[in-house]
């Protein structure tokens, strides 16, 4: 059996190392295509080296552009990757546009195509990335799904077929990557950090980098805060910083270059509470029981809010003051926001990987895909 696995993005390469190496494992070839969407070395290159990932057979060096042309360039240079392997399926990861273009060749080529972190939602058809997660899954032959709202929610647009819940792919590479993590230099040491002695932000996503005023109303927000704020930069967050005049520290704030994989486990496990835009590192604070603060105003992770260890501000100061108001008293322990419960495994055993190999082994597969 032969396996073309699609990924372009920082996320994506996270999310692919368990399962390539759940597909090496069981015997399954797989060719991997980098559709080269994240191109910054920090963002691409870095990361296979980290996670031990197999050098992408086809690297397609699409880059930056707006989202009508990029998806259209990875299309066309996807579908040729396909004619020429001819897999008996493909599978794509998360929501980004290489997943979108991925999903889209598979379909036209009649490839099975199987969806990793299928059925998440943020009901905001504003945002791409929701485009493109509905899209791929009702182009999919197989939904592997983190969570039970991802299954209710498949079933709500009438998709049941093909659909298993296997758990979250992202905690088996947390749990697998946090361990080596723990055996390199503290990033913590050379940025002058102690433990919970920091906050840790994240911006990336266009509704947050993309409006001047919205931006350096954010930055204007960490930059008040009682600790250090590290704020690893986005390539595309860099360009707008410095297109608002807003470069460099002040206050709190302190942006720093791309951090690796590896450190930003780190940095995420040990800060005081985690400041983000991103899905991904929203769960990876529920993972590490520190307390994450969304400049959303909605989320896939539903999970992490209901649980009380999530909480959406948006870009609104006095719902920002009121999250950092309920950390004051936060015990270390219990969920600072609002239910004061003791986290639960919500995203599966950690063998999420496991269960997407085997199941691509069984007959299913090729039927659903016919």
């Amino acid at each position: 059996m032969k396996i073309a696995t699609i990924v372009g993005a920082r996320p994506q390469f996270v999310k692919a190392a368990p399962v390539s190496r759940a597909l090496a494992a069981r015997g399954i070839a797989e060719v991997l295509v980098h559709t080269g969407q994240h191109y910054d070395p920090q963002l691409s290159a870095v990361f296979f080296e980290e996670l031990a990932l197999p050098k992408p057979q086809h690297h397609l060096g699409i880059g930056s552009a707006p989202h009508g042309a990029q998806t259209g360039r990875m299309l066309e240079a996807i579908e040729r990757v396909l004619l020429a392997e001819r897999p008996d399926a493909a599978i794509v990861y998360g929501d980004t546009n290489s997943t979108l273009a991925g999903a889209v060749a598979a379909a036209k080529l009649c490839i099975p195509l199987a969806h990793v972190e299928a059925g998440l939602r943020s009901f905001n058809r504003a945002m791409p990335e929701e485009i493109n997660r509905v899209v791929a899954d009702h182009l999919s032959a197989l939904l592997f799904c983190p969570t039970e709202a991802a299954v209710r929610n498949l079933k709500a647009e009438g998709i049941t077929r093909g659909v298993h819940r296997v758990g979250d792919v992202m905690y088996d590479s947390v749990l697998y990557n946090v361990r080596l993590a723990e055996r390199r230099p503290s990033p913590l040491a050379a940025l002058g950090l102690t433990e919970r002695g920091y906050y840790l932000a994240t911006i990336h996503r266009p509704v947050n980098t993309d409006d001047r005023e919205r931006l350096g109303r954010l930055i204007g927000e960490l930059a008040r805060l009682d600790a250090p704020v590290v704020l690893p930069l986005h390539p595309r967050t860099a360009r707008a910083l410095d297109a608002a005049g807003l470069a460099g520290p002040r206050g709190s704030f302190r942006p720093i270059g791309p951090a690796s994989y590896l450190d930003m486990l780190l940095m995420e496990r040990h800060a005081r509470a985690i400041i983000t835009d991103s899905g991904g590192v929203q769960k990876e604070a529920y993972f590490f029981g520190v307390p994450c603060i969304t400049l959303r105003a909605e989320t896939e992770w539903v999970e992490t809010v209901a649980e009380g260890w999530n909480t959406l501000v948006d870009a609104d100061p006095a719902r920002f003051g009121a999250a950092l108001a309920q950390l004051s008293g936060w015990d270390g322990q219990r969920a600072p926001f609002g239910t004061g419960s003791a986290r639960r495994d919500l995203y599966g055993d950690g063998h999420a990987a496991e269960a997407i190999a085997q199941i691509l082994l069984e007959p299913p597969m090729a039927q659903d895909g016919s």
